[in-house]
């Protein structure tokens, strides 16, 4: 977003749920965030990027309610448009549950830009009809895997890939030698093994564990925060001593944590939902220099510097290969620098002008 808001205003809309809320402790404080930031609905949280926080109903199974969201919604984003003064707006949407506002908002342009097998999601089942229809009512797909393109293409001919890209120059401060390391890993026993990102029920916790266990003289550290479909299952960690839950970190602090790391990982189950991911954060790991070792999921196979495991046995056995035999940081970095999100605009703006084109010669 910071790339395309260097020549376009940006109206963000927050995250609609995409399943209904439990009541968890962790669903219950996002509730009541949520409430609060409606107090302020509209902000400039940074030079021509703006966020809504929009008030909905997460209940996508009940018609009514799905009519009653959509109306709700719709008021909404306009009221922010109008004291904006957004005119010749495209409607760029992330979130499947956002396509029952689609079309709604007098605008030139809709791309649905699909990075998730969403209708996999724990709970996000009744979203299937609603994703089904925004795909078809787009007038450009973007897609983030090539697993992606091959199921959605059905749905609108005009569906392109453009994988996800990294942050490069700001991973890359982790090769910085005066960057210091965190306090809460700069002492901790190695090899560190690590891993940061959001600790979801697509991560296999068994996998994390028996690599503590193996390498039970180093480190596992995990920075991220604890989704709510995962509380029970990350249970599995408890009491194994070598294991370091550090909790959510700022996003300006992980090249730090990624300098203190002497693998990183990416420990996804193999299932529907990953298999058609494409990880940012190994993008990231490769940005810092590291070396990564991945379970099997398909986008990560063509990235030459990430080590893809068949199994948990080959998981531990390529952990210590990459202990073994590390490349020269700065080697692995450059590597994935041409992947920057500046090239991804570049690439983003290339396909929409031509779809764009191509549209007007139809007319």
């Amino acid at each position: 977003m910071r790339v395309l808001a260097k020549d376009n205003r940006i109206l963000w809309i927050n995250a609609i749920a995409n399943r209904m809320p439990t009541a968890s402790s962790k669903d219950v404080s996002r509730i009541f965030k949520k409430l609060k930031s409606f107090a302020e609905p509209v902000r400039e949280v940074e030079p021509n990027i703006f966020v809504l926080n929009p008030l909905a109903i997460p209940a996508y199974g009940s018609k009514l309610i799905v009519d009653l969201n959509q109306r709700s919604l719709v008021r909404q984003v306009r009221k922010a448009m109008r004291k904006l003064g957004f005119a010749d707006v495209i409607n760029m949407v992330f979130n499947p549950a956002a396509g029952m506002i689609a079309g709604h908002l007098g605008e030139s342009e809709l791309i649905y830009y699909c990075v998730d097998e969403y209708t996999a999601f724990t709970g996000s089942s009744a979203l299937k009809e609603i994703e089904e229809k925004l795909f078809r009512m787009s007038d450009l797909v973007i897609v983030s895997a090539e697993k992606l393109y091959d199921s959605k293409k059905q749905f609108n001919e005009n569906t392109h890939i453009i994988r996800h890209g990294t942050d490069w120059k700001h991973f890359r401060t982790a090769l910085d030698p005066d960057l210091a390391m965190p306090e809460d890993i700069r002492g901790l026993p190695r090899p560190i093994i690590g891993f940061h990102g959001l600790l979801a029920d697509w991560v296999d916790f068994d996998l994390i564990k028996k690599t503590a266990e193996y390498f039970h003289n180093g480190s596992i550290v995990l920075v991220g925060k604890t989704s709510v479909d995962a509380e029970q299952k990350i249970k599995v960690l408890n009491g194994v001593p070598n294991i370091h839950l550090l909790g959510r970190k700022p996003y300006e602090q992980l090249p730090a944590y990624c300098k203190a790391f002497d693998v990183a990982l990416n420990p996804f189950m193999i299932n529907e939902l990953t298999l058609a991911a494409n990880p940012l954060k190994v993008r990231e790991y490769l940005a810092a220099g590291l070396p990564v070792v991945s379970t099997d999921i398909p986008e990560v196979r063509i990235l030459e510097d990430c080590l893809v495991a068949t199994g948990h046995d080959d998981f531990i056995a390529k952990i210590e290969n990459a202990l073994s035999d590390p490349k020269p940081r700065e080697t692995v970095s450059d590597k994935i620098a041409h992947e920057s999100w500046e090239a991804k605009v570049d690439e983003l703006r290339s396909i929409v002008a031509v779809s764009k084109q191509s549209r007007g010669d139809r007319r």
